[in-house]
């Protein structure tokens, strides 16, 4: 009947059917506010230092590595940061290992790099360890690929400040990129020019 009225132009506005006893459901036309239960300031505190508690405390970078166990099975974006790590640094210093993470981290953080750790990492004419896209699987050095895995996770955990800080390049000493001459070097660590 409504329809009908509608189709012939008629402006005459029909009352609302009245709610059923047994119809339950109520439409409001205000707001309406529900006052949430407080939490006890203990239950904050409580959780604020139980995560203190579980987040590792060092002195140096070392002891971090020291203290942080390897996880035994990584994700695969993880796998291909460890994997920069252990090729492109393991003989540097921990804190040029770190700083490799760290522009790998920044670059898939920016909007010029692919965004996640795999695509930068296999970014063609990037790290001379690719091969074909790819990031080789032999790790002959048991000790090495556990370290590498170590700082993979304190570097994507962000538990240590690196010296790349907000990097996007770092090169060997021995080698002189184009765009090194117009970037300003921030730190240099073993052999890795950051």
């Amino acid at each position: 009947y409504a329809d009908a009225q509608a189709q012939q132009g008629e402006t005459e506005i029909l009352d609302a059917p009245q709610a059923d006893a047994a119809d339950e459901t109520v439409f409001l036309s205000e707001e309406v506010v529900q006052p949430l239960p407080e939490e006890p300031e203990t239950d904050i505190a409580a959780n604020v230092e139980a995560a203190q508690a579980d987040a590792p405390t060092a002195k140096s970078l070392r002891d971090l590595i020291e203290q942080v166990d390897a996880p035994q099975t990584l994700s695969r974006q993880l796998e291909c940061l460890a994997g920069a790590i252990y090729f492109e640094s393991r003989g540097e210093p921990i804190e040029g290992q770190l700083a490799v993470a760290q522009v790998v981290i920044n670059r898939a953080d920016s909007s010029v790099f692919p965004s996640d750790y795999c695509g930068v990492v296999t970014q063609r004419a990037q790290f001379s360890f690719v091969k074909n896209g790819a990031i080789p699987t032999r790790r002959s050095n048991a000790g090495a690929w556990e370290r590498a895995r170590k700082i993979a996770r304190i570097a994507h955990e962000g538990l240590w400040e690196s010296e790349a800080r907000d990097s996007l390049y770092f090169h060997a000493n021995y080698v002189k990129p184009r765009w090194a001459h117009s970037k300003q070097a921030r730190a240099t660590i073993k052999t890795h020019i950051i």
